[in-house]
């Protein structure tokens, strides 16, 4: 199973709205054949596995990292492939949550197939976490806030101009993490102080390009700002606040798709309304802390490098309510990882 969910990684920014999926088939505690979904609309992961197995497959067993598929969709469903297959036993992670795919278990077990499931199933969600929790109904996108702090916890130095914290490893992993997003998302002090892109581009490139969002309640974005200036080709959603109409009107007949909205809350919900599903917010200090303070942060990546900015540098969590030390919530970490100097930490913030 372990295999399979590395298996399953490599489908990652090319199968969405579908899971990222792996299979692996092992015959006498040996692999004879493995895949993953690569594409969207292509073979499930089950079928490429069994295909590679051959003849191999029959009275093998099957690890799939979620429950094989009971419907027809782009593809037939994938217990058929395994019974036809002469598979005998399946052993998967996690239950499909989608009612239009999900029955799969108990078709196999009709079928005279062994079934197990719950194995590595706490993996296996953490991968797929924003087609979960789209499945089960939520109104707003899976959020990851991510954020690049110095060991005193500042985004930005007292300068406050334009200079990278992290180092090139770190920020082509930034890179990676896009890809695998629907949506890339700053604050208008973010879009203001870096003049970004938030495109990928340091990383294979995603079957659909990230949305890019800019939280500016006033629309102070630029039109000369390089988010505008590419909106006719990658979508752009500033949300504002009715603030200042004119600016919004010019914003519009740039290409922007300017929605308003009161809140961040209202945002999330307007953003999921339009097919986003996994948003992953880059900055800076003042999305973080009123997205921390809603409660609307399910990951927090906090890179850290090995520089302190003191006085007068910004902190990441200034906007963020006072906590009491002995009673501050513990963030459950998820992984830590080192890109050279730098460490990066994924830590749980919603109870998911």
């Amino acid at each position: 199973m372990r295999r399979a969910l590395v298996l399953a990684e490599r489908g990652a920014g090319n199968v969405a709205p579908n899971p990222m999926v792996g299979a692996v088939v092992a015959m006498d505690g040996r692999v004879v054949g493995e895949g993953w979904h690569a594409q969207f609309g292509n073979e499930h992961a089950e079928v490429v596995a069994l295909r590679n197995a051959c003849e191999l497959a029959r009275g093998a067993t099957i690890y799939v990292t979620l429950e094989p598929c009971n419907h027809t969709g782009n593809t037939p469903p994938c217990v058929n492939a395994i019974i036809a297959a002469g598979i005998k036993r399946v052993v998967y992670a996690i239950d499909d949550p989608n009612p239009v795919a999900q029955g799969g278990a108990a078709a196999l077990r009709a079928a005279g197939i062994e079934v197990v499931s719950g194995v590595l199933a706490a993996d296996a969600a953490e991968l797929n976490q924003p087609f979960l929790f789209a499945a089960r109904g939520a109104t707003r996108p899976w959020v990851t806030l991510k954020l690049a702090l110095s060991l005193d916890g500042a985004v930005v130095d007292a300068s406050r101009q334009r200079g990278w914290l992290t180092g090139p490893r770190a920020q082509k992993a930034v890179h990676f993490m896009r890809a695998r997003a629907d949506a890339i998302g700053v604050g208008i002090g973010t879009a203001l102080a870096d003049d970004p892109l938030l495109t990928v581009r340091d990383a294979p490139a995603p079957r659909i390009s990230p949305v890019r969002v800019v939280f500016d309640r006033a629309a102070r974005l630029p039109l000369d700002s390089q988010l505008v200036k590419g909106a006719l080709n990658t979508k752009l959603i500033v949300f504002a606040a009715g603030r200042s109409v004119s600016r919004e009107t010019a914003l519009a007949a740039a290409g922007v798709d300017v929605v308003r909205a009161m809140d961040i809350s209202e945002a999330l919900v307007a953003l999921r309304e339009r097919g986003v599903r996994h948003l992953l917010v880059e900055g800076g200090a003042v999305v973080a802390s009123a997205l921390m303070a809603a409660s609307l942060v399910d990951r927090l990546i906090i890179i850290q490098a090995p520089v302190i900015l003191g006085r007068d540098a910004i902190n990441a969590f200034s906007g963020v309510a006072p906590q009491r030390a002995h009673s501050a919530p513990r963030l459950r970490v998820i992984s830590r990882k080192t890109f050279g100097a730098d460490l990066m930490t994924v830590y749980a913030v919603s109870t998911s």
